[in-house]
């Protein structure tokens, strides 16, 4: 949490945003589960790429990343399937899974290799019960960022046993200088692929609970899964609407 120690505070256009939404009036109701529709139409905008293009019904808006995690595993993993995580990796992915009967099969990130994941092991673990697998970069709590290269081949794995794929992004663009980001869903127009971020980090807001979940999906594999977190989003009625509201202009500006 970057916030608890007081050093790191929102840029003033962030809450300048906030009271303009809720000053409006105009977002005191219940939001469509799925998201306002400016603001799934932002993060469309923002994160779209011309090798992974996106529109705003792409878009799912959660309750933070974490919801966004929750989501994610629970459309893409029935009880008794297993899912792979990372080794060391965020807490939360093992209490989702767990919390559904679903198996995780740990993966080793290896420190030697600036914590990048140990292919053939990861490779070793799938059987035909495997629903998805889930990298978390920038890494929580490695720090590591993965090379392009390092990155087609977790896809080529994917590719192979024909897995999708959770790509948990909510540290990017963080990374440290003379490193690049590199968004996954760039480097594949055949593995499916749902990736997670949110308002959290970049911004130094995560007790305003904004996260969403973009659908990287060029060839109509997660028809289902579409209609699966569109029933999902249903249970909290979508998150916060006036920030929700604020979210063009917090890009914009």
């Amino acid at each position: 949490d970057p916030t608890v120690f007081g050093n790191f505070k929102t840029h003033p256009v962030v809450v300048e945003a906030v009271e303009e939404a809720v000053r409006s009036f105009s977002f005191n109701g219940y939001p469509p589960s799925v998201g306002v529709a400016q603001a799934r139409e932002a993060v469309a905008s923002k994160y779209s790429h011309p090798d992974a293009p996106l529109v705003a019904d792409d878009v799912i808006m959660a309750s933070g990343c974490s919801g966004a995690v929750e989501m994610a595993i629970s459309v893409l993993c029935n009880e008794g399937q297993n899912i792979l995580l990372p080794r060391p990796g965020f807490c939360l992915y093992n209490t989702v899974a767990g919390s559904r009967n679903i198996e995780t099969r740990l993966y080793n990130l290896l420190s030697e290799s600036n914590w990048e994941v140990d292919i053939e092991h990861m490779e070793s673990l799938i059987d035909n019960k495997t629903a998805a697998v889930l990298i978390n970069n920038p890494s929580n709590p490695c720090g590591s960022n993965f090379t392009k290269s390092h990155l087609r081949a977790i896809l080529g794995v994917c590719e192979k046993y024909k897995i999708p794929l959770i790509s948990d992004e909510i540290y990017a663009d963080m990374v440290f200088s003379g490193q690049v980001f590199t968004p996954t869903a760039t480097l594949t127009s055949t593995v499916p692929i749902l990736t997670l971020g949110g308002l959290a980090k970049q911004w130094l807001i995560p007790g305003w609970r904004i996260g969403w979940i973009l659908i990287n999906d060029r060839h109509g594999a997660f028809a289902q899964v579409r209609q699966g977190l569109f029933a999902l989003s249903t249970l909290i009625n979508g998150p916060c609407a006036p920030i929700q509201a604020a979210i063009p202009k917090i890009f914009n500006n």
